[in-house]
């Protein structure tokens, strides 16, 4: 048997239907942008796995400091001890974050970083004897998989079975062009109850919706009317961090910043699973008293290991060079300069850009859902014509590699050209 059929005897895969799915391909090796399979076939890796290899697969100075790091401290326990690469990585995050954020809280993936800040919203409140226990987010949203984040999600076919458990979370419309006003009536009455702990975002792109955008000024008028009543602002930049908006983090567009931040995905390169949140001194301080019952009791085994911050460290040293910086503004250019071409085809109903992200929405009957009919054959196409993308829906989105090479680049442009006529 080859390595597909022998994944498909005890491997679980994720979001997976395995009754209808068909066999996986099997990766076994990864150089820059792309991927080859056991079959020698070459594939481009036009998402950076799920948003998190935006400096390529094997990156040598991501490795070499994780090499490094593995041969002088792989791990120590976090809980009473520190070690010179949480330190040295903090100091660092400390120059690129917003000024107002000053604690760093570290975890495994996106979903324990934005369950770290919906805990510590309510804590917070609870430590100060007031009764908060709800959360405002936005339709549609994701924000991860573990019970809090599941909760502020708004896809429902992720949460329904688990609806009777979870967090009373509000959603609001999404603040896209034209409904700015009914998304911030619906935030402002629901603060003014003073029944809400925290409302969490995904700052400017709601990736799993299908790359639905909004504006940073009606964000920044959001921030502010939840500072005027008390209410915490969490921003999940698990998808957006370190480059994808073409800004270090879509935060960096607004005036108001938020309390709180989500970071993972791209954090370490793709490398190895790790996450921060971050908050404002006055959160932290929330935390800080003589009442041991007071502090935050979160943790994970393997919170700010060495090996991760390491890597984290190198990848955030390559997000900081000039040619990785210019990479992002070519691949922006690039995007632009198809969405000029693509949306003129009568196929494509609208398409947007912002950073490195391009999405389109084909036209379809009705309501697709998002792991629809058009959604499979296309991902299908994709994968025959060597090309990796996951529709959501009927919304195709190129979220690349950096180091992706204007050559591979206009192979996906056509392979999507070339999608659009089967639909």
């Amino acid at each position: 048997m080859n390595l597909s059929e022998r994944d498909k005897l005890y491997n679980w895969h994720p979001y997976t239907q395995h009754k209808t799915a068909t066999d996986f391909p099997a990766i076994v090796k990864g150089k820059d942008a792309l991927l080859w399979d056991e079959n020698d076939k070459e594939y481009i890796d036009a998402i950076a796995s799920w948003w998190v290899n935006p400096y390529g697969h094997s990156n040598q100075v991501i490795a070499d400091a994780i090499y490094e790091q593995l041969t002088t401290l792989e791990h120590v326990l976090f809980g009473g001890f520190t070690h010179d690469k949480a330190v040295l990585l903090a100091e660092k995050l400390m120059t690129i974050l917003p000024a107002n954020q000053k604690k760093l809280f570290y975890s495994d993936n996106g979903s324990t970083a934005v369950e770290v800040a919906l805990k510590c919203a309510l804590q917070y409140n609870y430590n100060k004897g007031i009764k908060k226990t709800k959360i405002i987010a936005f339709e549609d949203a994701f924000h991860g998989d573990t019970f809090g984040a599941m909760a502020s999600s708004g896809i429902s076919f992720f949460t329904e079975a688990f609806k009777g458990s979870l967090l009373e979370v509000i959603r609001i419309p999404v603040p896209t062009s034209g409904n700015e006003e009914e998304s911030l009536k619906a935030l402002h009455d629901l603060v003014s109850t003073n029944e809400y702990a925290a409302f969490i975002f995904e700052p400017l792109v709601q990736g799993a919706a299908g790359m639905v955008m909004y504006r940073p000024e009606v964000l920044d008028t959001m921030i502010l009317i939840c500072n005027q009543n008390n209410v915490f602002t969490i921003a999940d930049e698990v998808m957006t961090g370190f480059g994808k908006t073409g800004k270090t983090f879509a935060t960096d567009y607004l005036i108001n910043k938020p309390d709180m931040m989500c970071l993972s995905k791209a954090l370490t390169g793709g490398t190895i699973p790790m996450a921060i949140t971050t908050f404002t001194q006055e959160i932290f301080d929330g935390f800080y008293d003589d009442d041991t019952n007071k502090a935050l009791f979160h943790g994970h085994t393997f919170t700010a290991n060495p090996t991760a911050c390491a890597a984290a460290l190198a990848s955030i040293s390559l997000l900081q060079t000039e040619e990785m910086q210019q990479n992002i503004v070519r691949i922006n250019q690039s995007h632009l300069v198809f969405e000029e071409k693509i949306k003129l085809h009568p196929m494509v109903k609208t398409t947007r850009v912002l950073g490195v992200i391009l999405a389109l929405e084909i036209v379809s009957e009705g309501q697709e859902s998002y792991y629809g009919t058009m959604r499979n054959k296309l991902y299908n196409f994709f994968i025959e014509n060597g090309v990796i993308l996951r529709p959501v829906g009927n919304i195709v989105y190129v979220l690349p590699p950096y180091i992706i090479s204007d050559l591979q680049l206009e192979k996906v442009y056509a392979t999507i050209e070339k999608a659009l006529e089967i639909v």
